[in-house]
């Protein structure tokens, strides 16, 4: 069989665990890196793959398979998913839950006209999170879904932080409070504000004659980011950042409390702990492009989200295979 051919946008941390990722699936290979930089001056880990200018994406049309999009949620995919939906089939992650709905109608917009297939916000929240929800709700309508996160490093805000005028660099750790998870545990189904749920705290390093007190309260005002949470920022030195803060560990839990029958309490849990979220995002991204793949071969077009693909489209196997194998 053909492999799916493969092509990344943009290589960061994202994008090199995206590249790490199709090494482990026999099914697919990397055809190229598109870049912003110089890519004389971007090494990647595969051998005889080229780097190129993001500007010549387009002539790679009929040479790539899906594209995975791996830039920032804050500024660079809501302009490149469109952009790259006019030719390739895309996979991105994006994840600022508020402007998802909106996110959606852009790009199906493109892909719908286009004949391509983009599935959007992919990833293990949103993603796989989402879908855990989604079950949670079906199956025991009667209860109250909670989603925590961390302890760990949100790529994401590290970001959005890091965007800011004046900040040479940043990480921020999202932190669940741990009374709030012991109720929800011992099934007491309590009504839990944001601020209630987690705590955030950045770790940020300042360029030469930044206005510290004016970037913290840019960070703690930030809308969708950390305006709804008790947010510490702590300013530290670049020995200290790349001391103590390189690791990209993660995680979080979904929880679904409710009853069944006759006021039966039922919980229903899934979790993470990850050693490294881009690493791991990255595999959930290849995945979801094997989908694509196979969803655009039968014809289907737009956008979508993980809601409207079938499990057994993520897998290698076939339909067979894991009905004997899996089910």
């Amino acid at each position: 069989m053909s492999k799916i051919r493969i092509g990344i946008v943009g290589y960061g941390n994202l994008g090199r665990g995206v590249e790490a990722a199709i090494n482990q699936n026999d099914d697919m290979e990397l055809v190229a890196v598109f870049t912003r930089r110089n890519p004389a001056s971007v090494t990647i880990k595969t051998a005889n793959v080229p780097v190129y200018l993001v500007e010549d994406a387009q002539n790679f049309k009929d040479e790539i398979d899906v594209m995975v999009l791996c830039g920032g949620s804050a500024t660079d995919l809501p302009e490149q998913v469109p952009h790259f939906a006019q030719w390739f089939n895309t996979i991105d992650s994006f994840d600022t839950h508020a402007k998802i709905p909106a996110f959606f109608d852009a790009v199906d917009a493109v892909a719908q006209k286009a004949n391509t297939v983009s599935i959007i916000s992919v990833g293990w929240d949103p993603g796989l999170f989402s879908l855990n929800r989604l079950l949670g709700e079906a199956v025991l309508p009667a209860g109250n879904t909670y989603t925590f996160w961390g302890d760990g490093l949100s790529q994401g805000h590290s970001d959005a932080v890091r965007r800011i005028a004046g900040v040479k660099n940043a990480v921020q750790y999202t932190l669940p409070i741990k009374e709030a998870v012991d109720r929800v545990r011992s099934g007491e189904n309590p009504e839990l504000s944001t601020r209630e749920k987690h705590a955030r705290e950045c770790y940020v390093v300042l360029d030469a004659g930044a206005d510290a007190a004016a970037i913290e309260k840019e960070i703690k005002e930030m809308p969708n980011y950390f305006a709804d949470y008790d947010t510490t920022v702590n300013f530290i030195t670049e020995d200290e950042f790349k001391a103590n803060h390189q690791g990209m560990p993660h995680g979080g839990f979904v929880i679904r409390s409710g009853e069944s029958g006759e006021k039966d309490k039922q919980i229903l849990e899934f979790s993470l702990k990850l050693g490294s979220n881009p690493m791991f995002t990255s595999s959930v991204l290849v995945a979801y492009a094997r989908a694509a793949y196979k969803l655009a071969q039968k014809g289907d077009k737009g956008a979508k989200t993980v809601f409207d693909i079938p499990f057994g489209l993520l897998s290698p196997k076939s339909a067979a295979e894991l009905r004997k194998d899996l089910l």
